[in-house]
């Protein structure tokens, strides 16, 4: 099935092709820059849309639009979805026997793909380059563009390389696109390319309808992340990230030992496996993936309700990407992290142990101290995030853990002059644990062999608990009155230690919220994880219950998620607004003219007899 013909109306085809009435914010203008031979620099937020910006002039003119994808899986479910729309598009990558890549490749020089999705390492190959110079070339999409920034949070070498196509191929337009870059990697995106005269197409990173929550937990986080995901149905796909390999097994052996159906993911496990539970997490519902950074990038997965963060991320970048795999589809959706002291520590002391250059080591600390800084924020958070973009908000959102209960705080000026008198006292060269024992006053072999419990700031914090001191310690270091020393790890004071410890600054402490007593109060278990968002009424969750198993019913058959077939807020708008003929139907939003030709007719069948009495 080919594409609609060259000269269409882009709004034509964006009704006629992907069901959408109108474009939104800077899609229309991005387009039309393409399409005039133009560059283009695309940041729109994650499900914002930024791949119709090079989908429609590829189907527009005449000519292979050539997508840099950095993942297999990306990439097939990218073409996947496509085919469905009726558009022609193919991929090239390791995956595919000898035979598959040459008929892709012949298709491609005969004229009969519009868009050919293929990894860098292989187009910039010998082979792959050989090939472009054989196609009749539109333009160049440089997808997830953020990969080839060197400061950035998932830099790719072979991204780098990508100057040649603009050697290559001057006279190509290129599109390079993200939903995650702060200035430097911007400018580093344009200086790489050589879209010096690109024009800029910038969306709003606000994500209104993801709700951040962010806490302290040195102990009992895994007790924290049950809380949370306990308070969510268990049709709800979530992903949790962890740090290590190992913590990612361990938890979702535990998930799983709960009653919740979590699946490993990261780089360490067999190819088969890891493709195996990404097909479960984009197909099932209620699957949560618990995973390394490795898993994410590129999944379109629009209902994905809730993402956890145990641990730290090491800039607000990734921690921007992560989260934002959360509610794709608009619906609300939470972002939850849980933070520990010790964390941070280690990574400023991976930061000043590594080998890195002096320039990169001051920027890793930046990004580090940026993202602690969110972290401790007493403010809105979302305010901090986006002003963390150059998107500066006057007022507060209304929909993040600070606004909706903000934190109590307190003249914390005598804690932290007793904090810091330790940290002087001992010597500067101990860590956190360490510093609190003696605040607390409790003697153990290494404190007694120090000699410590000699000293004036033995004891003068037992009436506080541990959890207070390493409270204070991480709004310290926080605040840069205190940092790690890269030698052996302890604290050392600083520049701006001295006003507070001699009682010329006042000092405010967050006091952490209380944690409710016993569990969480669940929501009701509803069978259709959207149906309570919309409010749908008895009938109607039956009745969306049954046009969600015929979806499922038809992306097995064809082997693709069932959101490639339908988004569930399309199967919502059918349910209420009940179409009797296809010409009704096709008015909805999510319903191209590929697929009511193709599934319109059965669901119709579904709704009439739905409408039909007795």
């Amino acid at each position: 099935m080919n594409a609609p013909a060259s000269g269409s109306d882009p709004l034509e085809l964006l009704r006629g092709c992907f069901g959408h009435a109108a474009f939104r914010p800077h899609q229309r203008a991005a387009i039309d820059c393409l399409c005039t031979g133009r560059d283009a620099l695309v940041l729109m937020p994650t499900g914002g849309g930024k791949s119709i910006c090079y989908q429609i002039p590829a189907m527009l003119k005449p000519g292979c639009a050539v997508v840099v994808s950095p993942l297999i899986a990306l990439m097939e479910d990218q073409v996947k979805a496509l085919r469905q729309l009726g558009v022609s598009a193919a991929f090239l990558n390791s995956s595919m026997a000898a035979s598959q890549r040459r008929r892709v490749e012949k298709d491609a020089v005969d004229g009969r793909i519009d868009l050919l999705y293929i990894a860098p390492e292989r187009l910039l190959s010998a082979a792959g380059l050989a090939l472009l110079a054989r196609l009749s070339l539109l333009l160049f999409a440089i997808d997830e563009a953020h990969c080839l920034s060197r400061w950035g949070h998932d830099f790719r070498p072979d991204y780098l390389r990508l100057a040649t196509l603009r050697q290559r191929f001057p006279g190509v337009p290129c599109a390079a696109l993200t939903a995650t870059a702060d200035a430097r990697t911007r400018e580093e995106i344009l200086e790489v390319l050589d879209m010096a005269g690109a024009e800029h197409f910038i969306t709003s990173f606000n994500r209104p309808n993801i709700c951040y929550r962010l806490l302290p937990g040195d102990r009992n986080m895994r007790e924290a992340l049950w809380r949370f995901i306990d308070g969510h149905p268990e049709e709800d796909a979530g992903i949790v990230y962890c740090p290590t390999r190992a913590k990612v097994e361990d938890t979702a052996a535990w998930l799983s030992d709960r009653g919740r159906t979590a699946l490993p993911y990261h780089a360490g496990l067999p190819n088969e496996l890891r493709r195996e539970n990404q097909a479960r997490f984009q197909n099932e519902t209620g699957v949560i993936m618990t995973a390394t950074i490795a898993f994410g990038m590129g999944i379109d997965k629009p209902d994905v309700r809730f993402v956890a963060h145990l641990g730290i991320p090491r800039s607000i970048e990734a921690y921007y990407q992560e989260t934002g795999r959360a509610g794709r589809d608009g619906a609300p959706a939470q972002a939850w992290l849980c933070y520990g002291l010790q964390e941070i520590i280690q990574f400023r002391r991976w930061i000043e142990e590594s080998d890195l250059r002096d320039e990169r080591k001051r920027i890793e600390r930046q990004k580090l101290e940026a993202m602690l800084g969110l972290c401790e924020s007493g403010g809105c958070r979302r305010r901090v995030l986006l002003s963390y973009f150059g998107e500066n908000h006057e007022t507060d959102c209304g929909n993040c853990d600070n606004c909706l209960t903000p934190p109590r705080t307190e003249d914390g000026t005598l804690d932290a002059q007793k904090a810091l008198s330790c940290v002087y006292r001992t010597g500067q060269r101990f860590g956190v644990a360490y510093l609190v024992n003696v605040l607390r006053g409790r003697e153990d072999e290494r404190l007694l062999r120090f000699r410590h419990h000699r000293i004036k700031t033995f004891g003068v914090g037992a009436d506080r608990s541990v959890s207070h001191w390493h409270s204070v310690y991480r709004q310290l270091i926080a605040a840069g009155l205190a940092a790690v020393d890269s030698e052996h790890g302890g604290l050392r004071l600083t520049p701006l230690s001295e006003p507070v410890l001699k009682g010329g600054r006042r000092w405010e402490l967050r006091v952490p919220a209380a944690r409710p007593a016993g569990p969480v109060q669940k929501r009701k278990r509803a069978a259709p994880t959207a149906a309570p968002r919309e409010n749908l009424g008895p009938d109607e969750e039956q009745l969306f219950d049954r046009l969600r198993a015929h979806r499922l019913i038809l992306a097995k058959k064809l082997g693709v998620p069932p959101y490639v077939i339908f988004h569930d807020r399309t199967l919502i708008e059918m349910l209420r607004a009940r179409p009797r003929s296809l010409e009704e139907l096709g008015l909805i939003s999510g319903i191209g003219a590929t697929k009511l030709k193709r599934f319109g007719p059965d669901f119709l069948k579904l709704l009439a007899s739905e409408s039909e009495p007795g």
